[in-house]
């Protein structure tokens, strides 16, 4: 963890949000004691790959199909 005193921190804010983001945590300190901590706000995300799962699954050819009465009815509350 890196730590750095408020003026450095302003004169230097791009470079420590850069090391923040890349996963460094930096404290920022006022006359030697820490009073923040500048730190990574979210982890890294994997990019997603499309059609990962094609051909695992098969959807049926009647998927679209309305439902019977009976069924529509219980959700309906009738």
């Amino acid at each position: 963890m890196k730590k750095v005193n408020i003026y450095e921190a302003k004169t230097r804010l791009s470079q420590l949000v850069q090391e923040a983001a890349s996963g460094q945590d930096v404290v920022i300190a006022r006359a030697g004691r820490p009073i923040a901590r500048l730190t990574r706000l979210m982890g890294t995300r994997q990019k997603r790959r499309l059609g990962v799962l094609d051909g695992q699954f098969q959807i049926p050819d009647d998927f679209n199909r309305p439902l019977p009465d009976d069924a529509l009815r219980s959700f309906e509350g009738d």
